[in-house]
């Protein structure tokens, strides 16, 4: 056995490749964290006094829920609209606008562990276990939605209670205006260098091309985060899995929420557990809990991104990420906590299986329909 193929140098080179990936996990996070605060400046730049007009394509609850959906949707990943959501925000986006954006990536972030359950379709049985597995999600979100946004709509019940966390961490005067901000101080030079580049184009076009690299920044780092973050932990998160299932509904929404926190991604949380359930280690009731950990878990992104906010509109960036926490965690407490509600996602998920097993065309239209045509219908009928 030669030097190299040692067990003391193949770990020593493990350790090294380690350090290199979370060395570029903390340089991708300042990329978010930078794209923030450039999504944010180029909206005050694009939106000026017209920020009223420009945002009222989405002044509708209706409308503001399909645009994070269909965004969530073709974008796939939820941590990235709703980090976009943030910087939007930080840039005017009124809280009654974004709260619905938010609860409508929430829907659209289900569609990856439903296409993940496809590719059992060559055996009736593995894909019947596997499209019910998968639907979960998408029948508790849904459900979410029908259940928090006429509520919202009516009371505001999110945004009052988010602006009352925000109050009550913020004892210390305006957030990211008072004292020393180290993020701003990290994320400042190179906003500085961005403006200075696009100071010279005319009209609002500074602004729109400030938000298009801060939606390209959060796109690559978001992207290239959860992959690194898959490279280290999900060996740990499998673990946490196999430790979590049969432990009760406590142990299950935990250990989801950990494991996404550690993947950075409930796409890949809840799409772990889909083929475990297709190949019968599982059942869809054991990993419904889990799945549930999995919503709470994502909003770990949205909250990291509002720590680049800075400025006024710093405490509004917080608030909106604190909404999409406390929507998910009143979702689970109302709907899972209520008996009489709990079954219902479990209930919907198997009856579609069964038909979409009997009648494959059923899950694509399905898929498409919920997702795509569905929402962007709702757009077009109401241009």
């Amino acid at each position: 056995m030669s030097l190299s193929d040692s067990p003391l140098v193949c770990e020593t080179e493990t350790q090294h490749g380690n350090w290199r990936r979370w060395l570029l996990l903390i340089a991708l996070v300042y990329l978010m964290l930078l794209a923030v605060s450039m999504i944010g400046s180029g909206f005050k730049l694009a939106a000026g006094d017209h920020a009223k007009t420009l945002f009222t394509f989405a002044s509708n609850p209706i409308m503001g829920l399909i645009i994070g959906m269909v965004a969530t949707a073709l974008i796939q990943s939820s941590s990235t609209v709703t980090s976009i959501i943030v910087g939007m925000v930080a840039g005017g986006l009124p809280i009654t606008i974004a709260v619905p954006m938010m609860m409508g990536a929430n829907i659209g972030t289900s569609i990856t562990n439903t296409l993940v359950s496809l590719g059992h379709v060559a055996k009736k049985d593995e894909f019947q276990r596997a499209f019910n597995a998968a639907t979960i999600h998408d029948f508790f979100n849904v459900m979410s939605v029908i259940i928090f946004l006429p509520l919202e709509m009516a009371f505001g019940i999110l945004e009052h209670s988010s602006a009352f966390v925000v109050s009550m961490l913020n004892t210390g005067g305006t957030m990211g205006v008072d004292g020393f901000n180290p993020i701003k101080a990290l994320t400042q030079p190179a906003l500085n260098v961005v403006t200075g580049m696009v100071s010279g184009l005319p009209s609002v076009y500074p602004g729109i091309v400030k938000i298009i690299l801060g939606i390209g920044l959060i796109v690559t780092s978001i992207t290239y985060m959860g992959k690194i973050m898959k490279s280290l932990m999900v060996g740990k998160a499998k673990d946490i899995l196999h430790k979590s299932i049969g432990k009760g509904p406590i142990s299950g929404i935990s250990s989801g929420a950990l494991m996404t926190v550690l993947v950075q991604s409930s796409s890949t949380t809840t799409s772990l557990v889909v083929p475990l359930v297709g190949s019968d280690i599982l059942k869809a009731k054991d990993i419904y809990p889990f799945t549930l950990g999995a919503n709470i878990g994502t909003c770990i992104t949205a909250l990291i991104a509002a720590l680049g906010v800075v400025g006024v509109n710093a405490a509004f960036a917080l608030q909106i990420a604190l909404v999409h926490l406390l929507y998910n965690v009143f979702s689970v407490v109302l709907i899972y906590g209520t008996p009489m509600l709990r079954n219902i996602p479990l209930d919907l998920s198997y009856k579609l299986s069964v038909i979409v097993a009997e009648k494959k065309f059923y899950g694509v239209a399905y898929i498409g329909g919920l997702f795509f045509c569905m929402p962007l219908g709702i757009i077009f009928m109401s241009v």
